[in-house]
């Protein structure tokens, strides 16, 4: 049964952003909050806002759709995946069904080979038993 660990993994980070100021402070929790809030700010102003976010957002989504494509086009011209994947598939059908041919011998074989063993030792305990019961008194 699989649980989401997303609420564990928070509560962790916390409880090791919180160390992490803690340590900082030398063990001061007034002193580890004022760090908290002075690199929460830092971090606030460094964010762009209003329309220049905006431009920002799909500068950095051209960019990544681009990079994307390159490394789809690299791929498909390095490994020719459209060419291969037929020529992949069809040998392995043609490697399957001589799996499948072998499984089938053997398999087989074997049964022969048992059916033989089997049908020797009936006529052995026919022949034994058809004595037992053809005796002349």
């Amino acid at each position: 049964m699989s649980k989401n660990r997303t609420g564990l993994y928070l509560g962790l980070a916390a409880a090791g952003a919180g160390g992490y100021y803690l340590y900082r402070a030398g063990g001061d929790v007034r002193g580890a909050k004022k760090e908290m809030k002075f690199d929460a700010e830092k971090a606030r102003e460094k964010l762009p806002m209003g329309k220049d976010a905006e431009q920002k957002g799909a500068e950095v989504g051209k960019e990544a759709g681009a990079q994307v494509d390159e490394a789809i086009n690299n791929a498909r011209s390095k490994f020719k995946l459209d060419e291969r994947i037929p020529e992949a598939a069809q040998d392995g059908k043609e490697k399957l069904d001589g799996f499948r041919q072998d499984a089938r011998d053997k398999i087989n074989s074997t049964v022969d080979q048992v059916d033989r063993t089997v049908e020797q030792k009936a006529g052995e305990a026919k022949g034994t038993v058809s004595g037992w019961f053809d005796r002349k008194k």
